[in-house]
């Protein structure tokens, strides 16, 4: 049987990451051992995010088509044997919101992709470009499954699948994030909620290891009392195969101390595997 490694995974929409960084996202960075890291909503260029991280790490970047807007990436310790930007049809703008690369772990291919999906707004085309995002991504997920046993999505999905992934629900069934069509989307993902269907298959890391517990959050709006209440959201996720999942040995949230400590209006989300 071949040796089993620690590969911590941590996801983090950064809203910036030129202003993440200024506000200490480097100190949390070095103190959290790594090995591969995914970011959303970058909004900066290549060399600025390699710049900001160093040169020890090997960096992936895919900006989105309109300067300053989106972009999600992947850094590693180790470089990809090959990665992807393509989804959906070829008339469909996934640029900044989709990235797939290939690592060797332990002589095995792990395939991690860092998305980002339209925040979305209710009868608006921002929500028709949502939905048709998640239509190539339930068309993905397969394929991804079928290219690895190991494979991984992370990101700020954008949507709280369950009452439990955000604090105040009921006030937002009708909006962007927790409509039911969206939600919808999840239970094709990964299952619904008390149903034997497990959907796609894919498993939802968060949800299992936290249980049935409110959040644990990610998201929180910088207005207001939002995050000293903790009235968040669980939009952040670590989406795995089964295969994958069942590797899981720690999962968190790294919710920032105080207010006053945050980098991002979203939390980390770090994953351990033994893979």
């Amino acid at each position: 049987m071949p040796s089993t490694s620690r590969l911590r995974v941590a996801s983090v929409n950064v809203n910036g990451v030129r202003a993440a960084y200024r506000r200490g996202m480097g100190d949390w960075l070095a103190g959290r051992d790594v090995d591969l890291l995914a970011l959303q909503e970058v909004r900066a260029s290549t060399e600025d995010l390699q710049g900001l991280l160093g040169d020890e790490w090997s960096v992936l970047h895919d900006p989105a088509t309109a300067k300053g807007r989106a972009g999600v990436a992947i850094a590693s310790r180790r470089r990809a044997s090959i990665h992807r930007v393509e989804l959906g049809a070829p008339d469909f703008d996934s640029a900044g919101r989709w990235l797939e690369a290939d690592y060797e772990v332990g002589g095995r291919i792990v395939t991690l992709v860092s998305a980002y999906v339209h925040s979305g707004e209710v009868d608006t085309p921002k929500q028709v470009e949502k939905f048709k995002f998640l239509d190539a991504m339930q068309a993905r997920l397969p394929e991804l499954a079928a290219h690895s046993e190991l494979a991984l999505v992370v990101g700020d999905l954008n949507v709280g699948h369950r009452t439990l992934d955000i604090k105040n629900w009921k006030g937002n069934v009708k909006r962007a994030g927790f409509l039911p069509e969206e939600r919808a989307y999840f239970d094709r993902f990964v299952g619904a909620e008390g149903s034997d269907d497990h959907g796609l298959g894919w498993v939802d890391v968060g949800r299992r290891f936290a249980g049935e517990v409110e959040g644990p959050y990610t998201w929180w709006s910088f207005r207001g009392k939002a995050f000293d209440n903790d009235a968040g959201w669980r939009i952040d996720y670590q989406l795995a195969t089964p295969a994958l999942a069942e590797l899981v040995t720690d999962y968190a949230v790294d919710r920032a101390a105080t207010y006053d400590a945050r980098f991002s209006d979203h939390s980390p989300v770090v994953v351990d595997y033994a893979v």
